[in-house]
């Protein structure tokens, strides 16, 4: 057993030292953990950001003034006041986004209790800004001519206040969802990269028939790749979370980043089976990547990291649940955004582990095979 896990060790450290000279693999690894993290972060936001806003006031009362000054940024561009003319032009030329036009007499109209119309005109062009930037603005709208009345005496008409609180997450800022998951699906797509590399280099360079002659088990040449290979990853994961995440965007971390790390140990265990189960059956790195590019996209997109669950089709739920990035995602969001523990993503701690078990039993049956036709 000794003997065993010492030729584990010494095999994952032959692969550390493969990978230090294989410029594209830690460059791969270095930009998937920070730029790309970075970049999906700050060019994927769903929130509206400085979008311009055309203002035709006819009326020219206080309440028309509450409202312009109330479009703050960093959502809103300073509102620019114009003619109706040159509002439709400024929306036909993709200059303005939004033309709030209030209609004369408003505020007069409001004070004597007849009803009014505010028009807001929308470039759809841009379809998720222009979305969800008209229920900002109606919001801004309601709420301060529901102010304006009431420091008046008079009743807004609204029996019932709404009030949201937005836990985890009080500024809904996109950020702090798509970098994380970003992580999450480096981890992934990395995990089964790198191993899978490994196997096939072994094969292209011809240095498997070394280990063939060596008194190595097909289990030992297995698991050194898959402790070394997972290895890289779970150290580039924790420096992304705390340099990256952290550091440069600010994304607050609410559960132990231990517990996390440890969670993603056991992840690895399992996606790194799953890449030598697929480096087995191609017998390049081009038949690799077309191999496993399919497996990245399926378990990323329908992991719950872009598309929750519960939005899919119930026979769909029910079949990515033999996926363990489905339960991946699932515990990392509960640890990372709710600060959860151990007593409430056990269920998903066992079953990752079971599926890494099976993913390892698998890869291990092909792994001998395959070495078998080597030798």
């Amino acid at each position: 057993m000794l003997r065993a896990l010492a030729n584990v060790y010494r095999l994952g450290l032959k692969e550390l030292a493969s990978l230090r000279y294989d410029p594209v693999m830690l460059l791969l690894v270095v930009y998937a953990f920070s730029l790309a993290v970075y970049s999906v972060s700050q060019g994927a936001n769903t929130e509206v950001h400085n979008a311009s806003v055309a203002i035709v006031d006819s009326d020219h009362s206080e309440l028309s003034r509450r409202i312009a000054a109330a479009l703050l940024p960093p959502y809103f561009k300073a509102p620019r006041q114009l003619n109706r003319e040159a509002a439709e032009q400024a929306l036909d030329g993709g200059e303005a986004t939004f033309v709030l036009d209030f209609p004369p007499a408003m505020e007069s109209d409001l004070l004597e209790g007849r009803e009014v119309e505010v028009q807001l005109l929308v470039d759809a062009t841009a379809v998720s800004q222009a979305g969800i930037g008209t229920g900002y603005i109606q919001q801004i709208v309601e709420r301060e001519t529901t102010d304006f009345l009431e420091s008046r005496g008079l009743s807004s008409g609204s029996p019932i206040a709404v009030v949201i609180r937005a836990a985890f997450n009080p500024n809904l800022q996109s950020a702090w969802f798509s970098s994380i998951m970003q992580v999450i699906n480096s981890i992934t797509i990395l995990a089964i990269m790198l191993v899978g590399a490994a196997v096939i280099r072994e094969r292209e360079h011809g240095t498997i028939e070394h280990l063939l002659v060596m008194p190595l088990r097909p289990a030992e040449i297995a698991l050194a790749k898959i402790w070394a290979n997972g290895l890289v990853v779970l150290v580039a994961t924790a420096l992304s979370l705390l340099l990256v995440v952290e550091g440069v965007l600010g994304v607050p971390i609410q559960g132990s980043l231990a517990l996390f790390l440890a969670s993603t140990a056991l992840y690895l265990f399992a996606v790194t089976s799953l890449g030598i189960m697929l480096a087995t059956i191609a017998r390049s790195m081009p038949q690799f990547g077309l191999l496993a590019i399919p497996v990245f996209v399926i378990m990323n997109l329908l992991s719950g990291s872009t598309t929750p669950m519960e939005s899919m089709p119930l026979p769909l739920q029910l079949v990515m649940q033999a996926s363990p990035s489905v339960h991946f995602v699932a515990l990392s969001q509960a640890i990372l955004y709710r600060g959860a523990g151990v007593s409430v993503i056990w269920p998903q701690l066992l079953a990752i582990a079971g599926l890494g078990a099976l993913c390892l039993a698998v890869a291990l049956l092909r792994f001998k095979r395959m070495l078998a036709t080597q030798g």
